[in-house]
Formats: structure tokens, C-alpha cells, sequence
């Protein structure tokens, strides 16, 4: 337990961690943008909120940046008509 505590306090020290994790934010970022998603980030993770082509809003709260990336791909499989 001591040793990943201690692996993910290195990470949170890594410049090129920090580097990736800002890559892949960004990335996600573009691909909400382009799927038409509304990005939020608070203290508790990201919300993602789409609105567009849809007779009610998807939203998706709290969410790390692998379960963000996730849902976009998933979105981005089935098309902008969520179907």
C-alpha cells in the first residue's frame, strides 16, 4: 500500500506526468469540442454535457479523465446522433 502511495505521489512530482496528463486533457477536450459536449472540470473531476440533436441533455458528472475519455469514444463510435 506504501509503495503505490508512494508511486503516485512521484507522479503527481513528474514534469513529463504532468505533461501527459495535460496532453491527453487536452485532447479529450478536442474531442468533446468536436462531438459537440460541454467540458467542465471542478475539484471532483469532469462533467461532460450534451445538448445538441437530443430531445433531453446527456450528462455525465464526476468523471476521471479515463471514464471522460471513455464516454467520448464511445459517443464518437456511435455517431452524433447517439445512435
Amino acid at each position: 500500500m506504501a509503495d503505490a502511495l508512494r508511486k503516485q505521489e512521484d507522479r503527481r512530482h513528474d514534469p513529463s506526468a504532468a505533461s501527459r496528463q495535460d496532453s491527453r486533457e487536452a485532447g479529450m477536450r478536442a474531442l468533446a469540442e468536436e462531438l459537440q459536449f460541454k467540458v467542465e472540470k471542478t475539484d471532483r473531476g469532469f462533467t461532460l454535457t450534451r445538448t445538441a440533436g437530443l430531445s433531453r441533455p446527456e450528462r455525465a458528472e464526476n468523471l476521471t479523465l479515463p471514464q471522460a475519455e471513455a464516454l467520448l469514444r464511445t459517443w464518437k463510435l456511435r455517431g452524433l446522433g447517439g445512435g
